[in-house]
């Protein structure tokens, strides 16, 4: 109660030392507003119309989940309050920074890596042939993924060596307690470093290498657990009950777009001589100093197998 008292008082007084930024993250908000509001009030007139005798395809998305729930009142006499248009906007907001913004920066650093080692690229790109037995087929489906062992290891190589988040939320001790030897007081914030996690030379050979192959069957990654229910030798999603949600759906995204955009195209060298920098920004993800320039070009249809 102390600290929002003080937040409160405070809050005036930054607003007038920062007034640049304050200026910039309130522009930023009303943007989110003008752009969500609509959408989610369309959403729930669709919902309404639904069930008032629709025929029952409208799919459940993300917005219905908001607008179906409930938090109990601060009113003394309870009950329970639906989500107000601000909160939704907060949440949609983090829930696309969240679900986006962390992949989209996992795809580029893995796409550099295969830039700069086209020796990896043509292994993958073989194995994602040989898995597609339609010659025809334009896109790697959902279901082509799960036969593609490389493309995995390159997937979790990529996560290995550039986590698109370096720290997760600090969490603290209830009690006093101990770590490797070192006394934790109570109420103390820890975290974590992701990325001196993937980076730890007694788990992994040659850790600032690129290298996917160490995921495969006789390599020190092979049958990694991400979740660290059994040991953990990196944590790129974090780990325990508060594992980043999302775990899943993030590895199908990366897998079915890495393997879309090698089996459609070849990356290689852009021609400015600039090569690829894998120097590091740190922004809300960890993105690339200078973002990916490569050149993209089609591949050239396949000859039709004999029958």
């Amino acid at each position: 109660m102390e600290a929002a008292v003080a937040y409160l008082l405070l809050l005036p007084l930054a607003t007038r030392l920062f007034r640049r930024r304050w200026r910039k993250v309130m522009s930023i908000r009303s943007k989110q507003e003008d752009l969500f509001m609509p959408l989610i009030a369309a959403r729930r007139e669709r919902s309404l119309l639904t069930a008032d005798g629709g025929d029952g395809t409208l799919a459940y998305c993300y917005v219905d989940t908001l607008l179906a729930h409930r938090l109990p009142k601060e009113e003394e006499d309870g009950g329970e309050r639906a989500l107000s248009e601000a909160e939704m906007v907060s949440l949609c907001t983090e829930f696309l920074t969240a679900s986006v913004d962390t992949t989209v920066t996992a795809l580029q650093w893995i796409m550099a890596n295969l830039v700069r080692q086209p020796e990896i690229q043509a292994r993958l790109r073989d194995e994602i042939d040989a898995a597609i037995t339609n010659d025809h087929q334009d896109a790697v489906a959902e279901e082509d993924l799960s036969s593609m062992r490389y493309l995995k290891a390159v997937v979790l190589e990529g996560l290995r060596r550039h986590p698109p988040a370096h720290f997760l939320l600090s969490h603290a001790a209830p009690t006093e307690a101990s770590l490797d030897g070192l006394r934790v007081p109570a109420a103390t914030s820890l975290n974590f470093s992701v990325a001196d996690v993937s980076l730890d030379e007694e788990v992994w050979s040659r850790p600032e290498e690129f290298r996917p192959e160490r995921f495969l069957d006789g390599g020190e990654g092979a049958g990694v657990d991400l979740t660290g229910n059994r040991e953990i030798r990196m944590m790129p999603f974090g780990a325990g009950r508060r594992i980043c949600p999302g775990l899943g759906l993030a590895m199908l995204h990366l897998e079915f777009f890495v393997a879309n955009l090698v089996r459609r195209f070849e990356w290689s060298a852009a021609e400015d001589g600039r090569g690829v920098d894998l120097a590091e920004r740190p922004e809300f993800t960890v993105t690339m100093e200078q973002p990916l320039r490569a050149r993209v070009a089609p591949r050239r249809p396949r000859l039709v197998r004999p029958v």
